[in-house]
């Protein structure tokens, strides 16, 4: 085989950031966090960028979002609906003069589709007016696609069905929890326009994950699994391609990223077809290992052939998945690409895989967190992008010719009076002598030589990193430094964006070089004299929390830990979340093949050591770090261990916390932890 010649450029350059922090009017405070606009989607077309705002509301306790949109060669912003309806995934319609996008509207006394709640796809013309309803399908859509021409509308529906030999009795009780049978079933419908009538063009008789429709809109492609659970999604996702000429589907063989792979446990995600209609790109996401992209060619025989992308040695794949997009008569294929803490809008070119050509479309300290790219315009490389730098949050910008990227938007023009943290790079020698990286946030009036509180902020995943942006979320960032704090953000062993070997290095040494890592990094902080090591804490959420509850087993050196949904015990993290690959990848097999390496990452055999006052978060219905974790270690400190300690548990949330207030609770109570054992303050 030949060797791969990848070759590199940075094709568009940002405008330079701010070298110095512009004048500031007053600290930053808790309810300033609320009010905060945040982004979620774009769409470009050459005329207009189509964007989703969400922002929160008190009276509802909640955030949901609206649609807007800006002009591509810039101007004023519009907002185009405002009724809160969690508008999202907006497209153009051909010669962008409307957009398609879903939405929950309910308006009272209306008790029938489209008004009663659920997901449907409703359209308003960019000049503003009236939201039109566009499907109005009995118990809502899973998604949409509008086709090239504009013409048609596909939108996948799930329906229920119980398919084995218990059937009889759990139709008879069907109200109850079963732990396999009951199945939800994809189907596809295709929607005429003209004429609103709508017929089905595929059932499935397996789970949807996500579709798209091939752009000469004969074919639709699929991601697939058995049933709606996590742990079939982990390692029995597939891609599908439906034909409209034979009526027949396809599947794309499960070499290229199952046996091929370094992990059969990958989930597949964000499938896209380029404009040709022959090649598919789609996400191949591990825990434990980079993501990759997968491209499958489909042949003139009916054959699909399938095969891993390369790309450039160093550079990840926004770890857990990224957007793909294929733009321009060649065959150009946008994603995101990590590497150390940044996050830039790449293309690959693909014409010629022995010799692909890769392209930043964004270069410096940038963080792309969303994207779209110009399929209709006439510059191959135009897209939108939602991005955010160290010195400015996130907003909405674009290149549609021209050598600059512009802003279009300023989401948040109140951030001009907030003094802002100062924010920097730092690296230190982890365990074995291994170079880490972080993100350090100091407090916005610090000056050369303060020594201050530090606070350690652990990210989740492991399988993802911090990124060097500027980002005021629930977790510590903005607000501490906004209170004094230091705050150090350590992209661990296991971090995504420092090469292969860096991520993989933390399978199967969990509680051991991640921990080690960390802790080296409060070291360093504290040679340089800045960290006071009298005024530390540690805290995290998810992974982040785990990690908390395994250091506060080795060291007494933190005054107070803040853990949140975090993992006490690797065996019941196995058998009680939603997805026991991560626990099967990372201790290198299931609990009675690999006992050791079970044990070795659970805290629980060593929290009679710990000796650092623990509030503890999680949400009541969060099944990725279910809260029997939480109890325990909570158990374990309160009434054997005899350790300072809370545990809160937030009704109805899961995995994340989404409630206003619940928010706002996670946060003050927080603060009021750290200003009692750090700071030795009691109010």
């Amino acid at each position: 085989m030949r060797r791969l010649c990848v070759c590199f450029a940075v094709l568009l350059a940002l405008p330079a950031l701010a070298s110095a922090q512009p004048p500031t009017k007053r600290a930053i405070t808790l309810g300033d966090y609320f009010t905060q606009a945040d982004l979620f989607g774009v769409a470009y077309s050459p005329q207009f960028i189509a964007y989703v705002e969400g922002r929160w509301q008190e009276s509802t306790d909640d955030r949901k979002t609206n649609l807007w949109i800006v002009p591509t060669a810039g101007g004023t912003a519009r907002r185009l609906t405002s009724d809160r309806a969690s508008d999202r995934a907006p497209q153009f319609a051909p010669g962008a003069g409307t957009v398609y996008f879903l939405g929950n509207r309910k308006r009272d006394g209306e008790k029938h589709p489209p008004y009663d709640g659920r997901t449907q796809v409703w359209s308003i013309a960019t000049g503003g007016g009236s939201v039109q309803a566009v499907t109005r399908v009995e118990g809502g859509i899973d998604g949409y696609e509008l086709s090239r021409d504009g013409k048609s509308l596909y939108y996948l529906v799930h329906v229920d069905r119980i398919d084995d030999d218990w059937s009889g009795l759990r139709a008879k009780y069907g109200k109850l929890e079963y732990g396999h049978g009951q199945n939800r079933i994809g189907q596809i419908w295709k929607l005429d326009l003209a004429s609103d009538r709508a017929e089905k063009v595929i059932d499935a008789g397996r789970n949807i994950r996500e579709f798209t429709l091939s752009p000469d809109g004969k074919k639709i492609a699929m991601i697939t699994t058995p049933d709606d659970k996590v742990v079939s999604f982990e390692g029995q996702s597939r891609v599908d391609v439906w034909n409209s000429a034979t009526g027949k589907i396809t599947t794309v063989p499960e070499d290229a990223y199952r046996k091929k792979m370094p992990s059969p446990y990958a989930w597949l995600e964000r499938i896209a077809w380029n404009d040709f209609s022959d090649t598919l790109a789609f996400g191949v996401i591990f825990d434990g290992y980079p993501a990759e992209v997968c491209l499958a060619y489909l042949q003139k025989d009916g054959s699909i052939r399938a095969a891993k992308m390369p790309r450039p040695k160093g550079v990840h794949v926004r770890g857990y998945g990224t957007p793909l997009q294929w733009a321009g008569k060649r065959d150009h294929l946008f994603f995101l690409a990590e590497e150390k803490g940044r996050v830039r809008l790449c293309v690959a070119d693909l014409e010629d895989l022995d010799n692909p050509k890769w392209l930043y479309l964004t270069k410096g300290d940038v963080v792309v967190e969303a994207f779209s790219a110009g399929i209709d315009a006439g510059n191959p490389h135009a897209f939108a992008a939602i991005m955010a730098t160290p010195t400015k949050f996130a907003d909405v910008y674009a290149h549609s010719g021209g050598g600059t990227v512009q802003q279009l938007t300023t989401v948040n023009p109140q951030v001009a009076s907030w003094k802002l943290p100062q924010l920097s790079i730092v690296s230190w020698k982890g365990a074995g002598g291994q170079t880490v990286e972080g993100i350090l946030e100091l407090p916005p009036d610090y000056k050369q030589g303060d020594k201050v509180p530090l606070v350690v902020e652990i990210h989740g995943g492991p399988t993802t990193a911090t990124y060097y942006k500027l980002q005021y979320w629930i977790y510590g960032r903005t607000l501490l430094p906004a209170k004094g704090y230091a705050v150090l953000c350590p992209n661990y062993r296991g971090s995504t964006g420092y090469g292969d070997k860096f991520t993989t290095d933390l399978i199967g040494r969990e509680n051991d070089v991640d921990v080690e890592d960390i802790l080296k990094g409060v070291d360093a902080l504290v040679e340089k004299g800045i960290a006071d090591p009298e005024r530390l804490a540690v805290s995290g959420w998810s992974n982040g929390g785990y990690l908390t509850n395994c250091i506060i087993t080795k060291t007494t050196r933190f005054k107070a830990a803040i853990s949140g949904a975090g993992i006490v015990d690797a065996v019941m993290e196995w058998g009680a979340n939603d997805e026991p690959a991560y626990a099967m990848v990372f201790k290198q097999g299931l609990p009675w093949s690999n006992p050791e390496k079970y044990h070795k990452a659970s805290s629980t055999y060593h929290l009679d050591k710990v000796r650092t006052p623990t509030l503890i978060h999680v949400g009541a219905n969060d099944d990725r770090c279910p809260p029997g974790h939480s109890r325990m270690l909570f158990r374990a400190l309160k009434e054997y261990v005899h350790v300072p300690t809370e545990l809160i548990v937030y009704p109805g949330e899961g995995h994340g916390i989404s409630k206003l207030r619940n928010r706002r609770a996670k946060m003050e109570w927080d603060l009021a932890w750290l200003d009692r054992y750090v700071m030795g303050r009691k109010k």
